[in-house]
């Protein structure tokens, strides 16, 4: 049986009790503070954020569903037909972490359908280490491997390169930090019912806690320099960059008339820009620079 729009927007917006959860127990039981917003045009969402964790610096947990005419401009961005109605649900996350040893992380779930009986999903989850280690990525990328092999045998190869090609920063020509998988317009096929795509795309966001609870374990609470902060800030700035010239969520939440404070919980809460600033060659900051480029097999890397 076809889940509906509305059995998919009360799955999202369990997920996002359920991350939320899992989220406090790591942050020293910080609390996420909750808003409820309503979009004009039709539909809202709960956005929910934490900041000054002694582990989150600053992260957000949403959920929306927001419904009404296209826009134009959404429309042509989308190659769909004007004046439909349209549905879109999903929960998106990105933490900042406090210690510049946890990487930046990032995920979204989401389901879009239109009056004409078009559907589909899409989301993703990708790290941006301050600091990237190998066999860290090796770990974050197992684990994708996995959750996508149980649905389909390209899925992960697909949805890695595709993530890889979307995370990057042209105009910095480096990747926003190891990828991770990106996918969208996923529908049925002769290989998976819409159900079953649903289930892959809920295995993906119950990944979330699992996967940060390592980098948490790992990270969270080993000592740090001023200069690694330093260089935390200046990684952040790319972060900034990508998410506000390139990121497509950003564009259509505003677009749409999605809350702004909503759409941009995004932007970390502190960072910087030095003019043509190079680390020195050998250094962890320069080595974390060479990996910043697309195509590396890091389930397979030697480490």
């Amino acid at each position: 049986m076809h889940p509906t729009k509305e059995q998919i927007a009360h799955r999202f917006t369990d997920l996002q009790n359920q991350i939320c959860q899992g989220l406090a127990i790591l942050n020293n039981n910080t609390p996420f503070a909750q808003e409820l917003w309503e979009r004009q045009g039709g539909g809202g969402g709960r956005t929910r954020i934490t900041q000054n964790g002694t582990v989150i610096e600053k992260g957000g947990v949403n959920f929306s569903a927001v419904y009404g005419v296209i826009p134009p401009k959404i429309a042509q961005a989308l190659q769909l037909p004007p004046d439909e109605e349209f549905y879109a649900t999903g929960v998106s996350i990105v933490l900042h972490p406090y210690s510049p040893l946890m990487p930046i992380i990032h995920m979204n779930v989401r389901y879009f359908e239109i009056s004409n009986g078009q559907y589909w999903f899409g989301g993703g989850i990708d790290l941006t280490p301050h600091y990237v280690v190998p066999a860290d990525a090796r770990y974050f990328h197992q684990q994708l491997q996995a959750v996508c092999q149980k649905y389909h045998p390209h899925y992960y190869p697909q949805f890695k390169k595709w993530a890889d090609e979307y995370f990057y920063l042209k105009h910095r020509q480096e990747t926003r930090g190891i990828g991770g998988i990106f996918f969208d317009r996923l529908t049925e096929s002769e290989q998976l019912t819409k159900a079953q795509i649903f289930d892959f795309v809920q295995d993906v966001g119950e990944l979330f806690v699992p996967i940060y609870t390592y980098f948490v374990n790992k990270y969270a609470h080993l000592p740090f320099t001023p200069q690694q902060q330093e260089w935390q800030f200046l990684r952040r700035s790319r972060y900034v960059e990508f998410n506000l010239i390139y990121d497509k969520g950003t564009k259509f939440g505003l677009d749409t008339d999605g809350r702004t404070e909503s759409i941009l919980m995004s932007m970390p809460p502190l960072a910087k820009w030095a003019y043509n600033y190079h680390p020195p060659a050998g250094t962890p900051e320069a080595q974390t620079l060479a990996w910043l480029k697309q195509g590396i097999n890091w389930v397979e890397q030697q480490i």
